[in-house]
């Protein structure tokens, strides 16, 4: 399917002569006549791929790809020059640009090279599509050292049916691991049942694990079956068991050392083959000692003990993170996949994220949802980050407080023009560039959101 390309040259002959040819080949071509204009429109609508003229005035090709690169680091560039040498190709192909072209220029290599390129960007995205489809089955994004050591673990447990310990900060991804776990085992056709211990109260925490009869207490007017029961054959995943009562533990105990179980208000023995993996926030030895977790469960359930490295301890990983996260919540809320820039995506590296995972995907799909652009930018991202500037974890949680998003929206947009305005010293017109809206458009919000358009004494 024929693509939108973006031709940027400062010569109208070779601007006409491109647009026609690529037209004619079913394109969809926009024009720019310098880097500035090209910068704007790629902004405005991003194209699938550019033709970019190195030798211009004011911002050269060099340049612009360069910027091109920082706020679209997948947008596919080929360079063409009149003044062609090897240092120059060189030199555009290490900031990133597909190919290069030399004037004057032969029509057929041009669509052949435009053909070629945008097939290697649909190659790309359905690589990425499909790797997106393969981590959505355990979400386990990144390349760093420790995940790689978190992949091999995952690995070499999976195969067998030995009993899992997984520990972690909340938000690590513990559930995802034992997922993955699950996935890669000979269990994988079977089912994966999960149980939040912290989440479920002392007094119905054994009629969830291991089901009652009809008639056991009142209000049991049928027979329901526990978690134990549903997870036969497959794999149970207890997470948070540190908040599991001692009495509740010694029930756990009992079926991991005998595969069977009695329902409350029964007196049938009912078997079943489960693996168990458990998760804890905790640190389980600390718990031993204050007496409020078993020794002797612990040792059963730290056969193959797994970590989850906090997401401060890898933060190589949060680039990747933060796109497959851009795409996930693209597909989730039905909106146009938004850009990022590279400055953006190291300040969001800075933060520590005590939260892990969890913050950073909520921060991510807040960005999503409040950032209006196509391409989200390092001043977008600051008023979200607790301890990047004065008074913006108060902005953040500010932000929590409002009753609808709406509400949310209108607030960040106040703020946003504000802070825009005091930047360009109250100029409206001035504000409205930088915004790449209308002055009119400008004037609107300033109205209706009750921006207050004299500057602080």
């Amino acid at each position: 399917m024929p693509g939108n390309i973006c031709i940027v040259d400062d010569e109208p002959s070779i601007l006409n002569t491109l647009s026609s040819i690529l037209e004619d080949e079913g394109y969809q071509v926009s024009l720019a006549k310098s880097g500035a204009e090209a910068l704007k429109l790629i902004r405005a609508e991003p194209p699938e791929l550019v033709l970019l003229d190195i030798w211009m005035p004011e911002i050269d090709g060099l340049e612009t790809l360069k910027r091109i690169r920082q706020q679209f680091p997948n947008l596919m560039v080929i360079m063409m020059s009149g003044h062609g040498s090897v240092e120059t190709a060189v030199k555009s192909t290490k900031l990133g640009a597909y190919d290069y072209l030399e004037k004057p220029l032969d029509l057929e290599k041009v669509t052949i090279l435009v053909r070629n390129a945008l097939h290697q960007r649909k190659l790309e995205e359905e690589n990425l599509n499909l790797r997106i489809q393969v981590e959505r089955h355990s979400e386990l994004v990144g390349d760093s050292p420790v995940m790689e050591t978190l992949r091999q673990e995952i690995a070499a447990a999976a195969p067998t049916h030995s009993r899992v310990l997984i520990s972690g900060e909340n938000g690590t991804g513990k559930e995802l691991v034992a997922r993955a776990i699950h996935l890669q085992s000979p269990r994988q056709s079977r089912s994966f049942v999960e149980v939040n211990c912290a989440a479920i109260p002392e007094t119905l925490i054994e009629t969830e694990l291991f089901g009652h009869e009809r008639g056991a207490f009142t209000g049991a007017v049928s027979q329901r079956r526990g978690k134990f029961d549903l997870a036969d054959g497959g794999t149970l995943f207890l997470d948070e068991i540190a908040d599991m009562s001692v009495a509740t533990q010694a029930k756990v105990l009992r079926v991991l050392q005998e595969q069977q179980f009695i329902r409350v208000g029964g007196s049938k023995l009912i078997k079943v083959n489960v693996r168990v993996i458990a998760a804890s926030n905790k640190d389980l030895r600390q718990e031993i000692e204050k007496g409020t977790f078993r020794e002797d469960l612990f040792y059963r359930l730290n056969v193959l003990p797994i970590e989850v490295p906090p997401l401060r301890n890898r933060r190589e990983d949060i680039p990747a993170l933060v796109r497959y996260f851009l795409r996930v919540h693209t597909e989730e809320q039905g909106m146009k996949l938004k850009e990022i820039t590279d400055d953006a995506l190291k300040t969001l590296t800075r933060h520590d994220w005590p939260g892990n995972i969890r913050e950073l995907r909520n921060q991510v799909e807040r960005l999503m949802i409040m950032v209006p652009k196509s391409t989200i930018e390092t001043a977008d991202v600051i008023p979200f980050m607790p301890g990047l500037a004065d008074g913006v974890g108060q902005k953040v949680s500010a932000l929590d407080n409002y009753d609808s998003l709406r509400d949310a929206r209108h607030a960040f947009e106040r703020e946003y023009i504000t802070n825009r305005l005091r930047t360009n010293e109250w100029n409206v017109s001035k504000t409205a560039d930088d915004l790449k809206i209308e002055r009119s458009h400008l004037h609107r919000k300033i109205k209706s959101l009750s921006v207050d358009l004299r500057p602080e004494s």
